[in-house]
């Protein structure tokens, strides 16, 4: 096999993923990454058995597993304790189950790999903002490599193959021609991690809860693990983590900061007394972040010798908690198809488009069509929601794709679905 020099911009879940694996397949790889010492930061996530089987083929799945918490149910309830959504894990499978883990503990696992890998080149501190192609090398007729353009415009690589994965934000979308649209959603989420209050042997200690009201007022609460190993204390054991979301609209938050944090708490209170616990533990407004989310959508994921993976190619709001779990798919089927296309990487990137086509507009679309249901302004869909949702899972099938469509394998929408390889 032919070795690719290979610019990965971005040291999130996707790029170092990527960086990691296609490294191990012996290409040349550097990592571009902006923030000068990226580190572990961030709120709870979910890893789906997708994510897992990724996690297995790069042999960290042992030591991410080790530090999250094992997730066995979905449960959302209305304001009046009526289950709309209950799915377990077991009907899909015996022995499958999700994770719930502090996102900092798989940036440790994926970035740490990248920087053990003495095939990786590092560079952090270097924004890159455009793509510039590379003309004669050598002497060469012009190539098909491309420049990486920095925030000073200073110039790095050129690289045979660009992997863009720095985030829902991406400058570098711009630079391909295929048409794409990118929209921020109105509705985000405001996010605290704090210390789980429940013992191991309680049920709700493994299932991510969930209560709403209306399609405007939305509270989660997602066992979460144990704290990235940096940010541990050689003091004391680390506690097991439980992450609170809670919905609102972005051009709300400096009014609920007004109102005070009394207000927000009585009414958190009020729709689930459960998060109790967790609230006693938020002493200050500054202790809540705002998280925004956008809609990416790009109607091939690659162009030239430029490809797109992770929140840059199809960023979602997080209705199904799939965001990690498709990064990781993304950057395990970018190397496979360049494995199978060794010579031609025209071809291997037009593999990698074709693969994840059914994959993710199967996840954008339900999670565009979902969302609305939760976080939105038509009141009378939250109505709806509490009808239906409840209706169709007492209907086998109905529940079967809605806990096949949790797990994240849903490959398109005629009920094919992704083949996994777990540890037993």
């Amino acid at each position: 096999m032919r070795a690719l020099d290979v610019g990965v911009i971005g040291c999130g879940t996707a790029g170092s993923a990527a960086a990691v694996f296609l490294a191990r397949a012996g290409h040349r790889v550097t990592l571009y990454e902006r923030v000068p010492s990226p580190g572990p930061v961030g709120a709870g996530i979910t890893l789906q058995p997708t994510g897992l089987h990724v996690l297995c083929r790069l042999g960290l799945y042992d030591h991410v597993v080790s530090r999250g918490a094992r997730l066995e149910r979905l449960l959302c309830e209305s304001r009046r304790r009526r289950p709309i959504i209950d799915l377990s894990y077991e009907t899909a499978g015996e022995g499958l189950f999700g994770v719930g883990l502090h996102r900092g503990v798989l940036f440790e696992a994926l970035f740490g790999s990248a920087q053990r890998d003495p095939r990786i080149a590092i560079k952090t501190g270097v924004e890159i903002v455009d793509l510039a192609r590379a003309e004669a090398r050598a002497g060469k007729a012009p190539s098909r490599w491309s420049w990486l353009v920095d925030v000073e415009r200073r110039q790095h690589g050129p690289h045979e193959l660009v992997v863009v994965a720095d985030g829902a934000r991406s400058q570098l979308r711009d630079d391909t021609s295929t048409s794409k649209r990118v929209a921020p959603y109105p509705w985000g989420a405001l996010w605290f991690v704090g210390r789980e209050p429940r013992s191991t042997e309680d049920p709700r200690s493994r299932t991510l809860f969930q209560v709403v009201d209306g399609n405007q007022s939305f509270l989660g609460l997602l066992p979460t693990g144990l704290l990235p190993s940096s940010l541990e204390s050689s003091l004391s054991p680390s506690p097991r983590l439980v992450s609170l979301f809670w919905s609102i609209r972005g051009d709300r938050v400096a009014a609920w900061r007004e109102a005070g944090l009394d207000a927000w708490k009585a009414k958190v209170r009020e729709l689930a007394e459960e998060a109790e616990p967790v609230l006693e533990q938020i002493l200050d407004q500054g202790q809540l972040l705002y998280a925004g989310y956008h809609d990416v959508v790009m109607h091939r994921w690659h162009t030239r010798n430029v490809v797109y993976l992770g929140d840059a190619a199809h960023a979602t709001s997080p209705q199904l908690g799939q965001g990690c779990n498709l990064a990781l798919w993304d950057a395990m089927e970018l190397s496979d198809c360049i494995e199978e296309e060794p010579r031609d990487l025209a071809a291997a990137l037009a593999c990698y488009s074709r693969r994840r086509e059914e994959h993710l507009a199967f996840y954008q679309t339900a999670t565009r069509l979902l969302t609305p249901f939760f976080q939105g302004d038509a009141e009378l869909l939250g109505h709806l929601r509490d009808i239906a949702m409840p209706l169709m899972g007492k209907v086998s099938v109905f529940e079967r794709m809605m806990t096949l469509s949790m797990l994240g394998v849903m490959d398109g929408f005629l009920g094919r679905t992704l083949k996994l390889r777990l540890p037993a």
